[in-house]
């Protein structure tokens, strides 16, 4: 049984309602490099997951359902009928999920490095990140992430904004940070992906590992509108290291959408 519960929120801008989703870890902040570009369009929710920021964690471990029925009691919550929706890494799991047990209130689905179609190898090297930080802790193994997450250069030039990530995945309840990462590393969606019929914009960093453009061509393949882009260069932290320009394709995206 789905346990929905009320998710801390931001409201900022005008324009149609968009709906934020961030990922593992993080919270609603994770956009605020997208935000100035985004608030010019749109009318912009960004919440905080349960357990993350400053959401209330809820009462046992919960599931991919539970963060769907979260969503869905803040559109009710907020009044909007119908809203576009973007969500990057677990929140483009989130996103695509909400669209299925909601098709009518979704105009639009913009799905960021996210993944579908992994791999055995895939599958068992992203169960062995959850492995490893079960037996060995969390602080332990999150140094060997970032390299996954961050591009080198951003490693060494932006130091502060590295910190403030790992210091958010820190400082949360750790039966959290791996209740989110197991939902992550056990959800499967391209046998469902083709019931989604919302325009979708799919869009991954190059050099992502764990979300490669291998994986999102198969997401995009797999529904019926759906347009493909890859941030040349990029991992996947592609929010805090370019989220100009991933909001500039979002607008894009949705302008284009809505004038054809």
């Amino acid at each position: 049984m789905t346990r929905a519960i009320d998710c801390a929120y931001s409201l900022e801008g005008s324009g149609p309602p968009l709906f934020l989703i961030h990922g593992i870890g993080a919270a609603r902040d994770t956009w605020r490099f997208a935000m100035p570009e985004l608030t010019r369009h749109f009318t912009v929710i960004s919440y905080d997951l349960r357990g993350h920021g400053a959401s209330p964690a809820g009462e046992g471990a919960f599931g991919l359902d539970d963060l769907v029925a979260d969503l869905e009691r803040l559109r009710r919550r907020l009044g909007f009928d119908r809203a576009h929706f973007a969500g990057h890494s677990l929140g483009g799991m989130i996103a695509p999920a909400y669209a299925r047990d909601y098709p009518h209130r979704v105009l639009s689905l913009a799905l960021l490095s996210t993944a579908a179609g992994r791999t055995q190898q895939d599958t068992a090297n992203v169960r062995a990140v959850v492995h490893a930080m079960e037996e060995k802790g969390i602080r332990e193994v999150l140094p060997t992430l970032t390299g996954r997450w961050f591009t080198d250069g951003f490693l060494a030039n932006s130091p502060d904004i590295v910190q403030r990530r790992l210091d958010q995945v820190t400082a949360m309840p750790p039966e959290i940070f791996l209740n989110v990462f197991r939902i992550y590393a056990q959800t499967e969606m391209l046998p469902w992906l083709h019931q989604i019929k919302a325009p979708c914009l799919v869009l991954s960093g190059e050099n992502d590992g764990g979300c490669s453009p291998r994986l999102n061509r198969l997401i995009a393949a797999e529904l019926d509108n759906a347009e493909l882009v890859i941030l040349p260069r990029l991992k996947h932290s592609i929010l805090l290291e370019d989220g100009a320009t991933v909001a500039r394709h979002i607008v894009r995206f949705v302008h284009g959408m809505e004038a054809r």
